[in-house]
């Protein structure tokens, strides 16, 4: 990735925040004493919105949009217009429009739920964006400033995992822990499976904790160089348990066990890598970074099997499809590709965003639905199972932190960053029968 870090925030926030275009806009705005706010509106104290508020006309992020000087739909047109993609090849989102698969809106494959505002998501570095992570439909883990949040849809608060403001002390000796820890590390990206999180730091700090004990498990620096951000973590399962695969900018993929936290391969390529996958059957890894093909490497010497080539600029994402024979690479020239390794020649399909690169991907456990986050404002869903020909396209305002499908794939959230309506945004799986707003 660039290595730009924080200063590029600048460069994101410009257009990339509602207040800064929309004026008028005052988070106390709706004020306890309203005659209009019903119940459920005092209860979660004018922060939430929920889907019976919604379906009332309520705007999902609670946008006054009827007292403000601009229609929605004039402020959507404005930001598709005005909002600026980052690139690091000059133009390379604007000549992409031929080979994409035409694709139908009009997909309704989840429907929304909740938004909370009562967790607020933030983003450290303007490319990386897996900072949201769900570990079941009610359990979301989260980044806000310099800690790691857990919000509970159930019970509808939030809580502190983490706090890296002052100092993280490893609590268990592991072998190759660092016992001072570190102070003020800042969060470039985590990863949260089942009972464990991995975060990663700006300077190739490495933390991990076990959810259902108290303190840290480890800590580790994979390496000094002075360029060793972290931009992407993994976390999968193996024949032998738990382990998590590490993307760094010094160029490498560094795997480790969970149960030692031990170094278990180290592979190095011509360029920063910024996203690592690893396939269903454990045998292959997609590595993406800054350069314009993706790479098919065998996870256990390393050695490239195979590139996809087509991209236009650098890839900052990448998914396998649970089947094993297909995987998605996003890219910063605004589009998402998926490959089917029977043919990797070109790929199955190309598909393109609205205004932003692909920051994001997610298949869904079963494999009918094909998540692409945009650095701000959609996210889209595709029907893998209609070959991607059809989507449900998301859509809001704000900055992207993150999206994850919950394991069930019942539920994706949504973090979104904003200076007024920075939030937790939450959509539930559309079934022909069920329950109106259960949250069972």
């Amino acid at each position: 990735m660039s290595y730009h870090g924080v200063d590029q925030m600048d460069y994101m926030v410009d257009d990339g925040d509602v207040t800064d275009s929309v004026d008028g806009i005052d988070e106390e705005f709706y004020a306890v004493d309203d005659p209009n706010l019903d119940d459920y509106d005092m209860l979660m104290k004018v922060t939430d919105t929920s889907a019976a508020q919604a379906r009332k006309g309520k705007d999902i992020q609670g946008i006054p949009w009827d007292r403000l000087h601009i229609t929605r739909a004039s402020y959507r047109l404005t930001r598709l217009e005005q909002y600026r993609n980052y690139e690091n090849v000059p133009s390379s989102g604007e000549t992409i429009d031929k080979g994409c698969k035409p694709t139908e809106k009009g997909g309704n494959y989840f429907e929304f739920f909740h938004n909370t505002r009562l967790v607020k998501p933030t983003i450290l570095h303007f490319q990386l964006r897996d900072l949201v992570w769900a570990t079941s439909k009610h359990d979301v883990y989260l980044i806000s400033n310099y800690s790691i949040m857990h919000w509970s849809s159930l019970f509808q608060n939030s809580s502190e995992v983490l706090n890296f403001s002052g100092q993280i002390v490893p609590t268990e000796r592991n072998p190759g822990t660092l016992s001072e820890g570190f102070t003020q590390m800042q969060l470039s990206t985590m990863a949260v499976k089942d009972r464990f999180l991995v975060a990663g730091g700006f300077h190739g700090e490495l933390v991990s904790k076990c959810l259902d004990k108290p303190g840290v498990s480890f800590c580790t620096r994979t390496t000094y160089q002075e360029n060793a951000i972290t931009n992407a973590i993994e976390i999968f399962d193996s024949s032998s348990g738990l382990r998590f695969v590490t993307s760094n900018n010094d160029c490498g993929v560094r795997e480790y066990d969970m149960e030692r936290f031990q170094l278990l391969n180290h592979f190095c390529f011509p360029w920063p890598v910024n996203h690592t996958s690893v396939s269903p059957d454990r045998k292959l890894l997609t590595v993406v970074g800054d350069d314009l093909d993706g790479l098919l490497v065998d996870s256990q010497n390393g050695k490239t099997v195979a590139s996809v080539v087509g991209h236009l600029d650098y890839s900052f994402a990448s998914a396998w499809h649970p089947n094993g024979m297909m995987f998605a690479t996003g890219n910063q020239d605004k589009t998402c590709r998926v490959w089917d390794l029977r043919n990797l020649s070109k790929p199955t399909a190309i598909l393109k965003g609205n205004m932003g690169a692909v920051r994001s991907l997610r298949f869904s456990t079963d494999g009918q639905f094909l998540v692409v986050a945009e650095p701000a404002d959609f996210v889209h869903i595709y029907s893998s199972k209609e070959n991607y020909e059809k989507r449900q396209e998301l859509d809001f305002f704000g900055e992207i932190s993150g999206v994850s499908l919950s394991p069930d794939d019942e539920s994706i959230y949504i973090g979104l960053w904003d200076r007024t309506y920075a939030s937790l945004l939450q959509y539930n799986r559309k079934h022909t029968y069920g329950y109106l707003d259960s949250l069972m």
